[in-house]
């Protein structure tokens, strides 16, 4: 049987008043009957103590880092895992061709030098057969195009800088360029195993641009007409 409670209905035992609030309060003789209300009340308070965890409160923030550096990693992986086909589907580079329009025009008035590095006005050569050797000494199609070139036709072979290198066989004129004024009215740069010719008339004009120096009979009557 319960004791009275602390409202008037019974002894208190010498116990304080309890709030009038709560109620009627029954004391169970069985402590045992309370232990469905222990159970949930202790389940409040390990629900409580979680929610003020500090671990839960790191529990977003960490797992938002771990998918980003995930997502990081897997980029990477992605870039750098070697591929056999990779490039395979990249068109070939072409070879660089100088501008159709540079046909036609003048020749600029370029100052070269010799091996003595004196100054040689190009304009004062023409018409010639001006081949760019400072990707390749090309000797053998060089050569061929001395030996192939009419009377009156002035073949020059031309370096990069201040070094003017020797040429194969008796006959050219060897200039460098060292301000580069050649190479900036070709448009292109110097490609390595590549020698670039230009044909220019007496008048001053490109007739014909090589952008890679090949046979003779690729360009045999250009070089011809040069002597008319």
């Amino acid at each position: 049987m319960g004791k009275p409670d602390a409202e008037g209905h019974g002894p208190s035992d010498g116990l304080p008043d309890l709030p009038p609030e709560w109620g009627r309060v029954v004391i169970p003789d069985d402590a045992s009957a309370l232990a469905g209300e222990a159970a949930q009340v202790r389940r409040e308070l390990r629900r409580a103590a979680g929610a003020r965890s500090p671990y839960r409160a790191l529990a977003l923030p960490m797992l938002v880092l771990l998918v980003a550096l995930l997502t990081t990693l897997a980029g990477l992986l992605a870039v750098t895992w070697p591929r056999a086909t990779r490039g395979a589907d990249r068109p070939a580079p072409t070879p660089s061709s100088p501008p159709v329009a540079l046909t036609g025009r003048a020749l600029p008035a370029l100052d070269l030098v010799d091996s003595g590095q004196a100054p040689v006005p190009l304009r004062g050569l023409l018409p010639a057969m001006i081949i760019l050797v400072d990707g390749c000494p090309c000797p053998a199609v060089v050569t061929e195009a001395a030996a192939t070139a009419p009377a009156g036709v002035t073949v020059i072979t031309v370096t990069g800088g201040r070094t003017v290198a020797p040429p194969p066989v008796h006959g050219i004129q060897a200039l460098a360029d060292p301000a580069g004024g050649l190479r900036s009215f070709l448009g292109q740069p110097a490609h390595p195993g590549t020698a670039t010719a230009l044909l220019v008339d007496r008048a001053g004009v490109v007739t014909r641009v090589l952008p890679e120096l090949g046979p003779i009979d690729a360009y045999r009557d250009d070089l011809s007409a040069l002597a008319a």
